[in-house]
């Protein structure tokens, strides 16, 4: 009798082999019963500096394999839990950033009207305002989780005629009203700026600003107390990978000296457990900038920890259909926290 032939899409194969979708999740567009969808936006023509995001989510795709799918520090198995699947990419418009925005808000908003959590891999930061907009249609107004080396809250990088780019997504969402600046709160702002006013802007609004210099004296575990009680509500997490020191993350669009180490990124994410997160994006992750992969690889890395605090939103909720999940549910003793869900 032969052995079975390994499923073509590889699975259960070695990271080297099969197709490298996200940690192998199936590839569809039906979201019937699909708890978290990855979406992926390879858009980069709202850089200012490096381009070459637009190759983000493939290569983030590509190394996702080396997660083996048990988070030790949070003590979950979010695939063994949650219903994941790769949602694909968005049909960007590379000469249009207005076209492309209106995709990211409508395959967005679809996803979410499907009751599905979404994390999604850019891409450069201009891709966080359609999201948020997609986002905030769901649940309002929503607290902002920001980690950066900018503050993306310039008027135009370009003049008034052209408002968006990747500089200029928070102000815009500010603006419009999405996002709460008293529950809004950015980490790891550094590096030298066009003027005394740039990081001013945030803080005349009311938004919490943990600089780089500050965050150093801080310290990790005052950092994640200060972001959380900054937050309240349904919260959206947003991560540009040039949070991460250049050298832990040299390939990305406006690389800036001085930031988080991998671990510290890591933690700083873990620190956010229990909060009410309802999305997420990790975006300027720019492969062609880095030989080694080591910045797609940390983004990875991230999306899993997004994906597994995913499992403290949901495993309340979906108890009475996983009893098996009884004893993990008691370890995380998470209750449910999302009156949407249905």
């Amino acid at each position: 009798m032969s052995s079975p032939t390994p499923a073509a899409f590889g699975a259960d194969q070695q990271p080297f082999a099969g197709i490298a979708s996200f940690m192998r999740r199936p590839v569809t567009r039906d979201l019937s019963g699909v708890d978290v969808a990855i979406l992926g936006v390879p858009f980069d023509s709202g850089t200012s500096y490096r381009a070459g995001t637009r190759f983000g989510p493939r290569k983030i795709r590509e190394v996702s394999p080396v997660l083996w799918g048990y988070n030790n520090p949070l003590a979950v198995e979010p695939l063994e839990i949650l219903n994941v699947v790769d949602y694909g990419d968005v049909a960007v418009v590379p000469p249009s950033i207005e076209a492309t925005y209106r995709a990211i808000e409508a395959t967005a908003s679809a996803i979410l009207a499907a009751g599905t959590t979404l994390i999604t891999l850019g891409g450069d930061h201009s891709i966080s305002l359609p999201l948020l907009r997609a986002h905030a249609k769901k649940y309002g107004p929503l607290s902002l989780v920001h980690f950066d080396s900018h503050p993306d809250t310039w008027e135009s990088e370009f003049g008034p005629q052209h408002p968006y780019s990747h500089g200029t997504p928070f102000l815009n969402a500010l603006n419009e009203k999405l996002i709460k600046p008293e529950n809004y709160v950015q980490v790891g702002l550094r590096g030298p700026t066009s003027g005394v006013d740039d990081w001013q802007v945030v803080h005349d609004r009311g938004v919490r600003v943990i600089t780089m210099d500050e965050a150093a004296q801080m310290g990790l575990p005052a950092i994640i107390a200060a972001i959380r009680e900054t937050v309240n509500g349904p919260t959206y997490v947003t991560l540009d990978i040039d949070a991460a020191d250049p050298a832990f993350a040299p390939g990305t669009g406006t690389p800036e000296v001085g930031g988080f180490t991998s671990h510290q990124l890591l933690q700083l994410v873990r620190g956010l457990k229990g909060l009410n997160l309802v999305g997420f994006d990790i975006v300027e992750v720019s492969p062609p900038y880095d030989h080694g992969d080591i910045t797609a690889l940390l983004a990875a890395n991230l999306a899993f920890e997004f994906l597994s605090l995913t499992v403290r939103s949901f495993l309340g909720e979906k108890l009475k259909f996983w009893p098996k999940h009884a004893k993990m549910a008691e370890i995380l003793r998470v209750s449910p926290r999302r009156p949407d869900a249905g």
